[in-house]
């Protein structure tokens, strides 16, 4: 294969990846001191469940601290999430291992971090668990945060049938 196809194929398979995982929307910036550090607050609609939104919090370090701190390629792996019904629910071709699926990804430094949202379906409790995380290269985080949407007695559409 020759250059040009290698990066074709890289582009559609990069093309391919990001349309399964869901964007982010800024709905809120809190400033939380006087260097300019940074409360971000997103909502992320799962591109497999319609009607669910989580709300994804994280921090976001300002130049100062960055200069400050002399860490200027990373941000805290903190973060916390909120998922809630915004809609009538309708379940496509989700993964139901207990691994669960990747919902959302962002990178929280130049190459080593990112913020992952998973969704876990739990068919015992009948409920979607949403799980925000950091993962890095180096070293794993224990920073997490977990929201449920539960689906009993609800009216939810699975596309392909409830498992």
């Amino acid at each position: 294969m020759n250059r040009l196809t290698l990066l074709a194929s890289a582009a559609a398979l990069s093309c391919g990846f990001l349309a399964s995982v869901a964007l982010a929307e800024v709905v809120g910036e809190v400033g939380v001191d006087w260097i300019g550090n940074d409360i971000i607050v997103e909502a992320v609609a799962d591109p497999e469940v319609k009607g669910v939104t989580c709300h994804v919090t994280y921090f976001d370090r300002s130049i100062i601290d960055r200069l400050k701190q002399g860490n200027w390629f990373e941000d805290p792996s903190n973060s916390s999430i909120a998922c809630r019904q915004t809609g009538p629910i309708e379940i496509g071709d989700i993964d139901l291992s207990k691994g669960g699926e990747e919902v959302f990804r962002q990178g929280r430094s130049l190459i080593w971090k990112d913020l992952l949202v998973k969704r876990i379906y739990d068919k015992t409790n009948d409920t979607l668990v949403y799980l925000a995380h950091s993962r890095q290269v180096i070293e794993g985080s224990a920073k997490m945060s977990i929201s449920t949407v539960p689906l009993y007695g609800e009216e939810v559409t699975w596309t392909s049938g409830k498992p």
